[in-house]
């Protein structure tokens, strides 16, 4: 089992979009093994590769204790319906603020052999998808926030 360390705002990689994954081998497996057993750590609800330092188009996630990958996501569909509950992330340890997202999402990708996934979700499930693709892009949940959440979010990130 490995866990990772999980880079913070301010690292580069979090910042640069992630290449896409061209080769199902021996590397994206062990890349897989690693974001899951760092995923399965307790209060982690998605971990992106660019998250661990890598930039490629892979994340995992722990949603209601089924923990699973995608390669390559691409989100299809998302809901006019939304949420906007609290969101972190753990690459911005400490701040939480109202995220607007869509309340259900579907992701097509690929899973660690290269074959075609549907992933699927409303809720948590919705919000972690959304929220790893946008790791993915090299986005960060603070580059969501508008209005007062983005400046409250955004005085605690300076406190820190």
């Amino acid at each position: 089992m490995t866990i990772r360390p999980i880079r913070e705002l301010g690292d580069p990689v979090l910042r640069t979009p992630s290449d896409p994954v061209r080769a199902f081998d021996g590397w994206l497996a062990a890349l897989i093994r690693d974001l899951e057993d760092t995923v399965e750590h307790p209060g982690r609800a998605g971990v992106a590769a660019p998250q661990i330092g890598v930039g490629v188009r892979a994340f995992s996630y722990n949603v209601d204790g089924v923990i699973g990958h995608m390669v390559n996501p691409v989100i299809v569909e998302r809901s006019e319906e939304i949420q906007d509950g609290d969101e972190g992330c753990l690459s911005v340890p400490g701040i939480w603020a109202p995220t607007v997202r869509a309340m259900h999402c579907v992701a097509e990708g690929f899973d660690v052999d290269g074959t075609p996934l549907r992933l699927e979700g409303t809720g948590l499930m919705a919000r972690c998808l959304q929220h790893e693709v946008d790791h993915l892009d090299g986005t960060v949940f603070l580059d969501r926030l508008t209005g007062e959440a983005r400046k409250s979010a955004l005085r605690a990130l300076r406190s820190r």
